[in-house]
C-alpha cells in the first residue's frame, strides 16, 4: 500500500479495532486499535522529542537503560512466550528459544556500540598529512520498524535493539497477526525505562503505509518481496532510506563426506521448525549422488517421527492464506512427476500442515522456484557439489544457505550467492550477534545484527582538523605554479610506478 492510499482512507468507513486470533483454534486472543495516519504521525513526533533525550544519554547511559529492559524481559520470558504462542500457535519451547536469542542480541548491541560507532581516528594519507582525521557514527533520529508475524520478537528486535543502542527512538508496527507481542515489548520498555523511546502502533497495511510517510529517518521492513517493493515505493515519496529483508528460498547442500544423520536432522529442522515459516528455513536440498540414497532414507525416517497438530512439535500455519500457497506447491510438484515420501497431497489440513518430503521435483516447479513458507522440502540428486552450487544459486533470492561437508565446507560456502551460510549446522548465523543478517536480490538489502547492523541506523560524520599549515598551499587562489609542479612530482613519485607491462 502506498502512503497516499494509507492517508486518504476514510476512517469513518472502517472499524476502529481488530482482533488477534489464535491460529491453532481461531479464538480471539486480544483486541487492538487500528491506528490511523494522524495517530502514527503523532507517535513519530513524540519519538522525535524522546530521541533527543535518548541520544544525550550517550553510550553508557543507553546501555544502562537497555540493561533494565533486558533484565525485565528475561524475568518475564514465560509471559512473553505465552503471548507469542497464543498469537502464532508456535510451541512454547520454540517461543522461549526465540526470546533467548533476542535477549542475547539486546545485550550485545549496547555493549559494542561505543567501539563500533564512537569517534575513531583514521589516517589522513600522505598528501593530507597536516590534517587529523576522524569519523563517528551518529544516530539518525527516529527509526520505523515494520515487523513480521513468524518470528515476532527475534526478527524485529534485530532492528529495534540495534537502532536503540545506536541512539535512535523507535516506532514499531508489528504484524496484524501478532500485535500483542508488539504491545508487550513497548509496555515493558516503558516500565523499565520510564520514557516512550520505543512506541508501538497497530493495524493493517494502511498503518504501515502511514509509518512509511510519517517522517521517520529510516525504516526497517521484514516481509515478502512484493510488499517490500510497496514499502520502498511509499518511502521514496519522502526519500526515507529503507532496510528490506524479504524472504528466501534457501538451499542445503550435502557433500559426499557429510555426516548424513546430522545433515538430515538439520534439513528436517530447517524445513519444519516453526512450521516452515522461516525466511532462512531450508526449502531445497541438493545431495551428492554417492550419498543420496542414504540421506533420503535417513531424512524420511526422521520426518515420519515429526507431527503437526495441537501439542505436537510442529504448530499451525499462522497466516491462513499461506495454506493455498503450500497446497499449490505440493500439488504442482506431484502433478509434474515429483513424489512425496512423507506427507503429500493430504498433508494440508484446515490449520496444520504435516511435514512433507518431495523428491524428483523439476527445477522449474513452483516448489523449487517460489518461497513456500511451510513445512515442506524438496530433495534433489546431483552429480557433485559444482552442480549443487549451480542449482542452489539459480534463484532470484539470496538470503541464507547451509553446507554439510567434513572437509569442503568453506570451499563450497565461498561459491554460494547468499548473504549468510551455515556449515555443518542450520541457521546458526542468525544466533551470532557479531554476524550481519541479510541478503541480496529478491531477499532485499541492508543488514541487521553485528557492527553492520549498528551502523545501518546511523550516519557517518567525518571531521578533518588542520594540525599545521600545509607544505603546499593548494586550496587557495594564491596557489603558485611552483606548488602545482611540486604536487605533480609528489603524486608521480607516490603513484606513478608500477602498472607497466614487462
Amino acid at each position: 500500500m502506498t502512503t497516499t492510499e494509507a492517508v486518504t482512507a476514510d476512517a469513518t468507513e472502517a472499524p476502529s479495532t481488530f482482533d488477534s486470533l489464535n491460529p491453532a483454534t481461531g479464538e480471539v486472543v486480544g483486541t487492538h486499535p487500528i491506528h490511523d495516519a494522524a495517530h502514527v504521525q503523532a507517535c513519530v513526533a513524540e519519538a522525535r522529542v524522546q530521541a533527543e533525550w535518548w541520544r544525550d544519554l550517550g553510550f553508557d547511559g543507553r546501555k544502562k537503560e537497555l540493561g533494565r529492559w533486558r533484565a525485565l524481559m528475561t524475568r518475564r520470558m514465560d509471559d512473553l512466550a505465552a503471548v507469542m504462542s497464543a498469537e502464532t500457535g508456535k510451541p512454547k519451547g520454540d517461543a522461549l528459544l526465540e526470546i533467548s536469542l533476542a535477549i542475547d542480541h539486546l545485550a550485545w548491541a549496547p555493549a559494542h556500540a561505543p567501539k563500533v560507532l564512537g569517534r575513531q581516528k583514521v589516517s589522513p594519507g600522505l598528501l593530507m598529512a597536516n590534517q587529523a582525521a576522524s569519523v563517528a557514527y551518529r544516530p539518525m533520529g527516529v527509526v520505523g520498524v515494520i515487523g513480521p508475524w513468524n518470528y515476532p520478537v527475534f526478527t524485529p528486535m534485530g532492528s529495534i535493539a540495534y537502532a536503540l543502542a545506536a541512539g535512535n527512538a523507535v516506532v514499531f508496527k508489528p504484524s496484524e497477526y501478532t500485535p500483542g507481542v508488539g504491545v508487550w515489548l513497548a509496555e515493558t520498555f516503558l516500565e523499565a525505562v520510564g520514557r516512550p523511546v520505543l512506541q508501538v502502533v497497530t493495524g493493517f497495511g494502511a498503518t504501515g503505509g502511514a509509518l512509511c510517510g510519517a517522517g521517520v529517518d529510516k525504516l526497517a521492513f521484514t516481509g515478502s518481496a512484493p510488499t517490500g517493493k510497496k514499502v520502498m515505493a511509499a518511502c521514496a515519496e519522502t526519500l526515507t532510506p529503507v532496510i528490506i529483508e524479504a524472504g528466501g528460498k534457501d538451499a542445503l547442500l550435502v557433500a559426499d563426506d557429510a555426516d548424513i544423520a546430522a545433515a538430515a536432522e538439520a534439513a528436517l529442522w530447517g524445513a519444519c521448525g516453526n512450521a516452515g515459516q522461516t525466511c532462512v528455513g531450508v526449502e531445497r536440498v541438493y545431495v551428492d549422488e554417492r550419498v543420496y540414497d542414504d540421506f533420503v532414507t535417513e531424512l524420511v525416517e526422521q520426518a515420519k517421527q515429526v507431527k503437526a497438530g495441537p501439542g505436537e512439535q510442529v504448530g499451525p500455519i499462522t497466516m491462513p492464506k499461506q495454506m493455498d500457497t503450500i497446497k499449490r506447491h505440493i500439488d504442482d510438484a506431484l502433478a509434474r512427476g515429483g513424489r512425496a515420501l512423507v506427507g503429500g497431497a493430504d498433508a494440508v489440513g484446515e490449520r496444520f500442515v504435516q511435514p512433507t518430503v518431495l523428491v524428483d521435483v523439476p527445477e522449474d516447479s513452483a516448489a523449487i522456484k517460489e518461497e513456500t513458507f511451510g513445512p515442506t522440502v524438496t530433495v534433489t540428486k546431483v552429480a557433485d557439489m559444482d552442480e549443487a552450487v549451480r542449482l542452489a544459486n539459480d534463484t532470484t533470492y539470496g538470503l541464507g544457505s547451509t553446507v554439510f561437508s567434513a572437509k569442503q565446507g568453506m570451499e563450497i560456502a565461498e561459491k554460494l550467492r547468499a548473504g549468510m551460510t551455515a556449515i555443518n549446522g542450520v541457521i546458526s548465523f542468525a544466533g551470532i550477534p557479531n554476524l550481519p543478517f541479510g541478503g541480496i536480490g529478491d531477499s532485499g538489502f541492508g543488514r541487521i545484527h553485528g557492527p553492520d547492523g549498528l551502523k545501518e541506523f546511523t550516519y557517518a560524520h567525518a571531521i578533518a582538523r588542520q594540525r599545521m599549515k600545509p607544505v603546499l598551499a593548494l586550496t587557495t587562489f594564491k596557489r603558485t605554479a611552483k606548488a602545482e609542479k611540486q604536487l605533480t612530482r609528489i603524486v608521480g613519485a607516490l603513484y606513478g610506478r608500477g602498472g607497466k607491462k614487462g
